[in-house]
């Protein structure tokens, strides 16, 4: 058990020693009263510094405040990798990624990420209440607040017949819910927070197409004065854009 032990530690201070690669630059600066407006200018970028072929080569996206936006392609087309880049996950390896007119890399990561949110197709849910899980981005939220996030997300319905409804503790990584009702929690828990910009990487892909509509209908109102990006591949979804970018 001591040598287990041992083996565990060392990965998991192995992880904590590790440098983020990505850091605020020395004068960044917070981003205050955030519009939306979305620029890529020449972007290029690819996941490893000594790839021969790029991810995303000359990018050139502008998505003013408040416009919705779908961008569809082929897997491995670079869509997902534009979420990763508006937040700043990684950096860009030529041109820029710029928000309000401000460089990404000239903000701070917080200040950032707090006016951008991101639903994942494969989201991560914690070892605590439905509530905790919805507030984790807000956690002075009440439980009307919770619950409005809920019901625009298409997920009060399921919640309320839950056990113990909002105070149903989800197993380590949302187990016990199937993927079409931790995908809807993660929608939720990003309205609550209200970002300026909502990014949704194909974050309806586990749901049916019943349950689909019902969240499109909550969507709509939210996106509404929001610059909202779609990265999309139902029809369905890509309805609710007013324009769509295809990558090639």
């Amino acid at each position: 058990m001591g040598q287990r032990a041992a083996a565990s530690a060392e990965r998991i201070y192995e992880i904590l020693d590790e440098e983020p690669t990505v850091t605020d630059a020395p004068d960044a600066v917070d981003l205050v009263d955030c519009t939306g407006d979305v620029r890529f200018r020449h972007v290029d970028f690819a996941y490893n510094e000594d790839a021969e072929q790029l991810v995303l080569a000359d990018f050139d996206l502008h998505v003013p405040p408040g416009q919705t936006v779908a961008i569809v392609g082929r897997t491995g087309a670079g869509k997902s990798t534009i979420a990763r880049l508006l937040t700043r996950f990684y950096d860009v390896k030529h041109g820029s990624v710029e928000l309000d007119g401000h460089d990404v890399r000239d903000l701070t990561l917080a200040s950032l990420r707090a006016n951008v949110g991101v639903v994942l197709d494969e989201p991560f849910l914690f070892s605590a209440s439905v509530h905790d899980n919805i507030a984790y981005g807000k956690p002075s939220a009440g439980r009307d607040e919770v619950e409005a996030a809920a019901k625009a997300s298409g997920a009060h319905e399921f919640i309320s017949h839950l056990a113990d409804g909002y105070d149903t503790v989800v197993g380590e990584r949302g187990y016990t819910l199937s993927g079409g009702q931790r995908q809807r929690i993660a929608i939720a828990r990003t309205l609550l927070v209200n970002p300026p910009v909502l990014v949704l990487d194909d974050a309806t892909s586990a749901i049916d197409v019943q349950v689909e509509q019902t969240i499109h209908a909550g969507l709509k109102v939210q996106m509404e004065g929001r610059t909202t990006l779609i990265i999309a591949h139902r029809l369905s979804t890509i309805s609710l854009a007013d324009r769509v970018v295809l990558l090639d």
